[in-house]
């Protein structure tokens, strides 16, 4: 068995979690982020490999530092002590069992939101059954070659629906407070990649096919972004049109989808974090 820095597997990441950042964030859909921002803990690793990634620095498994549970559980707390609406596990997949430790008996008085690629078993999301209350997955794509040709997975679209049916059977229809903050529920999110309306419209009837009306959410960004290192990749090296933008907008309404979607001037990447370690314990506990 590997040991507990040492990186392994597909996310090259060890057995404890390795944290990039955490600290308040204002860049989510209003219903999470609110006026006081999201408490958003960055893990670095992913079990995807998108070639258009945003988050490359740490998604391929480096940076950040390793945090033994107790720290974990005590950066959630700092972070609810801060005053911010929610907290935001970004990207733990790899870590669930540490996390769901971590969230074991923690009272924070704010929901946790399991941020995530959506491409996760059904298994390992059951560890988080009663421990988080709002789950806001992608749905990357509903076409298996793209999923195979963009994030080497082609059995993403399979993967993505019965997770995101695992997270509705968890926490049920939508429920906003009378600011409109997410106290529980299931927002799914869809970045729109250029030239691949067709997809969008197919993941949009998936959401919109398979749960009662108004009982998800849905957040439609067209915030996507060429980076570096998209040379085999020329499809990929444009931007979402206006155009595109409008017409997915509208199908999203005529498919009476409640929720969110961005103008296209939102294709920056000026909200990128910087992984600076801000949040995370300077001194890890490790053994």
């Amino acid at each position: 068995m590997r040991g507990d820095d040492t990186p392994g597997g597909f996310c090259r990441s060890p057995l404890l979690p390795h944290v990039a950042r955490a600290a308040a964030h204002y860049g989510e859909e209003p219903c999470i982020a609110g006026k006081n921002g999201t408490g958003a803990v960055f893990f670095t690793g992913c079990n995807l490999r998108c070639v258009f990634c945003q988050n490359v620095d740490i998604s391929r498994g480096e940076g950040g530092r390793s945090v033994t549970v107790p720290e974990l559980r005590d950066m959630l707390l700092r972070l609810s002590d801060q005053g911010v609406d929610s907290i935001d596990l970004v990207t733990g997949a790899h870590y669930i069992p540490a996390i769901a430790e971590a969230l074991s008996g923690l009272t924070l008085g704010i929901p946790v939101v399991w941020n995530s690629s959506g491409y996760e078993s059904v298994e390992s999301l059951r560890l988080l059954e009663g421990l988080v209350q709002v789950y806001m997955p992608d749905f990357k794509y509903y076409d298996s070659a793209a999923a195979r040709r963009y994030s080497a997975a082609a059995d993403y679209p399979q993967v993505a629906a019965a997770a995101v049916r695992e997270m509705f059977r968890q926490v049920g229809p939508v429920k906003l407070d009378e600011q409109g903050l997410m106290k529980s529920g299931v927002l799914i999110r869809h970045l729109i990649l250029p030239g691949r309306t067709e997809d969008a419209r197919d993941v949009i009837d998936f959401a919109a096919d398979e749960f009662p009306r108004g009982s998800v959410l849905f957040s439609l960004m067209s915030q996507y972004t060429p980076m570096p290192g998209l040379e085999r990749f020329p499809e990929l090296q444009g931007r979402v049109t206006p155009e595109e933008n409008r017409a997915l907008i509208h199908y999203m309404q005529v498919r009476h989808l409640d929720g969110f979607w961005q103008e296209n001037e939102a294709a920056t990447s000026e909200m990128i974090p910087d992984w600076d370690l801000t949040g995370v314990p300077v001194i890890s506990q490790c053994p």
